[in-house]
């Protein structure tokens, strides 16, 4: 990736395009071995793995460079002001009986399933939201004009109680992983594309430490992703939940 992008790079640029076959090109150069899909080595950066120093390093100052998908098998470098986001370790826990049956706690095969099991069976996306949602797809998969293809892990459609409709495609992260911007935004383009009239309220989730969930809720400002609202949630056993508990959340209700 770093010769790929000091390759096509210019002192100053904010954007820096590329293709596919370039990573073809640069492994042959630098006499690298390739995996079998070519796309890994996008994702991995565009979502796990950090950039080089090399590339960092060419950001203004307050900015970094992340990918963004620009057509099919077509990719570009942009400078943006905020790559990655992390749950605020500051925000108060809101304590929900756990309803996640356990032979599915006992089986899930990786922390985003089980992750996405838990907002499912405890309805968290329609605590959240204050809206009454629907799964309505997992891991769906499709192609955006412009973007290419794009992947979101679950999407819920719901309705609140003036009938309008809503579209929620949500992004969960577990373990070390961090939500990222590049996500939010093929999800709202998604979303353009797919459910052009139903209102689009991105989500993102997070285990964090001790099992407490973090929910985010994202909107496209014009110039940048935002965060709209953040609340962290805490699954327990029902007896764990004090009447003092239900106290406080009922003077805190409207």
């Amino acid at each position: 990736m770093e010769r790929i992008f000091l390759s096509h790079y210019s002192e100053g640029a904010r954007r820096v395009e590329f293709e596919r076959e370039d990573i073809v090109r640069a492994a042959a150069e630098l006499d690298i071995p390739l995996p079998k899909n070519l796309g890994d080595v996008v994702y991995s950066f565009r979502y796990r793995a950090e950039l080089p120093k090399s590339i960092r390093s060419r950001a203004p100052e307050g900015e970094t460079w992340i990918i963004r998908p620009a057509g099919k098998a077509r990719y570009r470098f942009v400078t943006a002001p905020m790559a990655s986001i992390r749950p605020n370790n500051l925000l108060a826990e809101t304590k929900v009986p756990d309803s996640t049956p356990g032979v599915i706690s006992m089986y899930a095969l990786n922390d985003e399933q089980a992750l996405l099991a838990k907002l499912r069976y405890n309805r968290l996306i329609d605590i959240f939201t204050g809206v009454s949602c629907y799964s309505l797809q997992s891991h769906l998969r499709t192609t955006v004009p412009e973007l290419g293809q794009v992947e979101t892990d679950e999407v819920y459609v719901g309705v609140d109680r003036h009938g309008a409709h809503y579209v929620f495609p949500v992004q969960a992260k577990g373990g070390a992983d961090a939500l990222n911007v590049v996500q939010i935004e093929q999800d709202i383009a998604l979303c353009a594309a797919k459910f052009p009239d139903l209102a689009c309220r991105p989500i993102g989730a997070q285990f964090m430490s001790g099992s407490v969930i973090a929910l985010f809720e994202f909107a496209d400002d014009g110039s940048r992703i935002v965060i709209v609202d953040e609340k962290h949630y805490r699954l327990v056993p029902p007896e764990e939940l004090t009447s003092d508990d239900l106290a406080r959340y009922r003077a805190l209700s409207p």
